[in-house]
């Protein structure tokens, strides 16, 4: 089982740009209602997707660069990255079968 990593601005390109396999980038916030729904879905992907995929979460207020790099509007946002390109991305709170569908669109088939 995969767990989330959390990480900073100062690690985006190691954690996520040079990752050799896809990342999934979850922003969130402390006073997010929503993020606090959206963070079992998550952990449940880690579990499910571990060995297809990455997952980390950065905290908008204390990461202004990435946030506004990737265009953060608003929390919980998910941003999908795959070899350092950005794959697919979406806002607001989604439950496990809309990220289901979200990560098996752009993941391989697990063999």
């Amino acid at each position: 089982m995969s767990s989330v990593i959390t990480i900073q601005d100062a690690e985006f390109g190691t954690e996520v740009l040079e990752a050799t396999q896809p990342v999934l980038v979850y922003f969130w916030a402390s006073w997010c209602g929503p993020c606090r729904l959206m963070s079992p879905v998550v952990d449940w992907a880690a579990s499910q997707y571990g060995d297809r995929l990455k997952i980390v979460k950065m905290e908008v207020d204390p990461n202004p660069e990435s946030v506004a790099q990737y265009r953060v509007e608003g929390v919980p946002a998910l941003r999908l990255f795959n070899a350092g390109e950005l794959l697919e991305s979406t806002e607001g709170a989604i439950n496990k079968q809309k990220l289901e569908g979200f990560l098996n669109t752009h993941l391989p088939p697990t063999p």
